[in-house]
C-alpha cells in the first residue's frame, strides 16, 4: 500500500490546506492526519467520528506513601531530579515523592526500591480516531497537551490507516504530516513511498525546506517539492527549485498567492472547493504531477 506524505520544514507554508484540496481530488484514498500535536485537517474536513480509542504510552513512577520507608535509594539514583523528600501526612515521617513533570519514566527507581513501594503505571497520552469525511475516511489523533510519545502516536495512526486501506482496497493513503524534522516528522516519513515537501519563498522557508529534504533523503524517500505563494518572491522560488533539483528532488509545480486560502479556512472548506480559478488549476497540476512521479495513475478521476 503506497503512502503519499505531505510535509513542510516549517509551519505555515500551507501544507494542511493543500492536503485538504488533494483529498478532494483523490479518489478511493484513505486520509491520515499525523500532525498529532496540533492537528488542523479536521477543521477543514469536519469528520464524523465512528471509532474512538485511548492512546496509552510511556510510564510514570508513583511512590506509595504508605509503603515508603524513606530510605532515599530512589532519590540517590534519579538522574532527572524528579524525586524529592516529603513528609507523610499520617505520622509526620520523612518519605519521598515523584514530580510528575520531571519524571522521564525510565524505571530505575522502580527496579531499585528495596520495599517495592513504587508503582509504574502506563500513561494515558491521548486519543485516536477513525472518522468519515465528505472526501473519504480519515484516521487522526490528538496528543494530550504536554504528553510525550508523539512519534508512537504518529506510527499508530499510520498503522491504522494501512489496515483501513487494505480492508477497503483503497488506491493509496494520503498523509498530512507534521511540520519540522523532529520525532513526529520522522515517524510520519519512514517507510513512505513519496513525500511532497511544501515550502514558501522566504529565507526561513528555504532553510527549513533544505532540512526536510535531507531528512527524506536520509530515509530514502523519493521527494517532490511544491512552492506555495511563489509569486511573492519569484527569484527565491526559482532558486529553491534549482537547489531542489541539484539535491535530487523534483519540483512538481507552483501555487500562486491568493486571499481565497483564508476565505476557505474561515468557511471550513478546502481551497479547491471554492470554485474554479487559478488556484484550482495550480493545485490540480501539482496533484497530478506528484501522482505521476509516485507511479500512480495520473489520470485518476478528480
Amino acid at each position: 500500500m503506497k503512502e503519499l506524505v505531505v510535509m513542510s520544514g516549517k509551519g505555515g507554508t500551507g501544507k494542511t490546506s493543500l492536503t485538504a484540496s488533494f483529498a478532494v481530488l483523490a479518489k478511493n484514498f484513505v486520509l491520515a492526519d499525523t500532525d498529532v500535536d496540533a492537528a488542523d485537517l479536521h477543521l477543514i474536513l469536519q469528520p464524523a467520528v465512528r471509532q474512538k480509542e485511548k492512546f496509552y504510552s510511556g510510564n510514570l513512577a508513583v511512590i506509595r506513601s504508605d509503603a515508603c520507608t524513606g530510605c532515599g535509594r530512589c532519590h540517590e539514583l534519579c538522574r532527572f531530579a524528579a524525586i524529592a523528600p516529603a513528609t507523610r501526612a499520617t505520622d509526620g515521617r520523612s518519605i519521598f515523592t515523584v514530580d510528575d513533570i520531571a519524571c522521564e519514566g525510565c524505571g530505575v527507581c522502580v527496579w531499585n526500591c528495596p520495599e517495592k513501594a513504587i508503582d509504574f503505571p502506563e500513561q494515558l497520552c491521548g486519543e485516536w480516531f477513525i472518522s468519515d469525511t465528505r472526501h473519504g475516511p480519515l484516521v487522526h489523533a490528538r496528543l494530550t497537551p504536554g504528553a510525550e510519545n508523539s512519534g508512537k502516536l504518529v506510527a499508530l495512526v499510520r498503522e491504522q490507516a494501512r489496515k483501513l486501506a487494505q480492508k477497503q482496497n483503497s488506491a493509496a493513503i494520503l498523509v498530512d504530516g507534521p511540520p519540522g524534522t523532529g520525532c513526529p516528522a520522522i515517524a510520519a516519513l519512514t517507510g513512505a513511498h513519496s513525500v511532497l515537501i511544501v515550502t514558501e519563498p522566504t529565507v526561513s522557508g528555504a532553510h527549513d525546506f533544505a532540512r526536510a529534504l535531507k531528512l527524506a533523503q536520509h530515509f530514502n524517500v523519493a521527494a517532490a517539492v511544491c512552492i506555495n505563494k511563489w509569486d511573492l518572491h519569484p527569484e527565491l522560488a526559482a532558486q529553491i527549485e534549482a537547489d531542489a533539483r541539484a539535491a535530487g528532488a523534483t519540483p512538481v509545480g507552483r501555487i500562486r498567492y491568493n486571499k481565497i486560502f483564508t476565505d476557505a479556512q474561515r468557511q471550513g472548506r478546502a481551497i479547491i472547493e471554492m470554485g474554479p480559478g487559478e488556484w484550482t488549476d495550480d493545485i490540480t497540476a501539482v496533484w497530478h504531477q506528484w501522482l505521476a512521479l509516485a507511479g500512480l495513475n495520473s489520470s485518476m478521476p478528480s
